[in-house]
């Protein structure tokens, strides 16, 4: 076990590493109000899309250490692509009363328990947005990035029966850790329990007999802050209650970037791990798309999580481009399509390649 001193010392560290910044404002996220009784005494807010339909999916956004929930979603983008697609959002909030540093307290026991402490209020404040907006409960999901990574691993543990599915950036399995000093070291990938013991943790969280949420893992390669082993560890925790083996079912190349598969007994995608070649500690972005903004542990590396997670949880149609893209594209078409005595056919072509990319009728 770790000193005092030496764990004080990486607090110091850490704390040089992850840079507050100013608070942003984002007038488009809600503060919710009263939703239980809060045991982890924690903040949140909502977004909702303006064209709202009945039975919306809902996604749970856990920010990581230092950031804010609106900044955070002015990172990934989340807000964005729900206002496109037509689902809400939930962003739960850490407050510096609980964590100086802003970080979800996923290594302490009594906050990564069933019906205790931040997990619980959590799961309260999803009760409460289920119920007074016509979400569709078969569709909630949650995400979260590092330590926001990690409370969503505890999410999906002690309340696996809410959650279609959860993405985990850059986060480490549940109950890895049980003080700061074994947080510390567990994010380097030191020590902790073994497979088979945190598989025992999973399954004794909850003691769900259902079927299982399906798991999006994203790491970076180069992450010196949350270690690549931690992904590999959390496939291991979650394998055998999917029934899947250890090798992945296939494996796909994405430029430089590579994807792990797991396939459950009936083909259904279980798994995946992305692993981002040469990223640090941070949430993969594509600034290109529209959606998000490169900045502190937000990383431009040309392939957005937020997307790819939306796109495999069904929100966001694999056939289907962004609006704004296709008119971008639309309209460079036309520009080079057209010269001189052609410009007055401009809008007939910009016509043309919105229905072609089933935009226009």
């Amino acid at each position: 076990m770790r000193s005092m001193s030496d764990t004080l010392a990486r607090l110091a560290a850490l704390r040089g590493t992850f840079r507050p910044r100013p608070m942003q404002d984002n007038p488009d996220l809600v503060a919710l109000a009263a939703f239980g009784t809060n045991p982890g005494a924690l903040g949140g807010y909502i977004y909702l899309p303006s064209k709202r339909a009945r039975n919306m999916a809902l996604v749970v956004v856990l920010h990581g250490c230092t950031q804010t929930a609106a900044g955070y979603d002015i990172g990934a983008g989340w807000s964005g692509l729900a206002e496109d697609y037509g689902f809400a959002l939930l962003f739960p909030e850490q407050r510096r009363s609980n964590n100086q540093n802003l970080c979800f307290n996923w290594f302490n026991p009594e906050d990564i328990r069933r019906d205790h402490g931040e997990v619980f209020s959590i799961r309260q404040m999803i009760a409460k947005v289920v119920a007074e907006h016509s979400i569709d409960s078969r569709r909630v999901f949650v995400t979260g990035l590092s330590a926001g990574g990690a409370m969503t691993a505890a999410m999906l543990a002690t309340y696996p029966e809410v959650f279609a599915g959860g993405a985990i950036i850059a986060g480490l399995p549940y109950a890895s850790a049980a003080t700061i000093p074994e947080a510390f070291d567990r994010m380097r990938g030191h020590g902790g329990p073994t497979a088979r013991e945190l598989e025992l943790r999973l399954r004794n969280a909850s003691g769900h007999r259902g079927p299982w949420p399906t798991l999006s893992l994203w790491q970076g390669s180069a992450d010196r802050t949350v270690v690549p082993s931690n992904a590999n560890a959390i496939v291991e925790q979650w394998r055998n209650v999917h029934g899947i083996d250890a090798l992945p079912s296939r494996v796909e190349n994405i430029g430089r970037h590579q994807r792990r598969v797991w396939t459950d007994a009936h083909g259904v995608e279980v798994i995946e791990l992305y692993t981002i070649a040469g990223m640090d500690h941070g949430t993969p972005l594509d600034v290109g798309t529209g959606y998000g903004a490169s900045g502190p542990f937000m990383l431009d590396v040309g392939i957005s999580s937020t997307v790819e997670i939306a796109r495999s949880w069904g929100l966001v149609p694999s056939f289907e481009k962004r609006r704004k893209a296709d008119l971008s594209a639309a309209q460079n078409t036309a520009a080079t399509s057209t010269t001189g005595s052609d410009r007055g056919g401009i809008q007939q072509v910009i016509e043309d390649a919105l229905r072609s990319a089933g935009l226009l009728r």
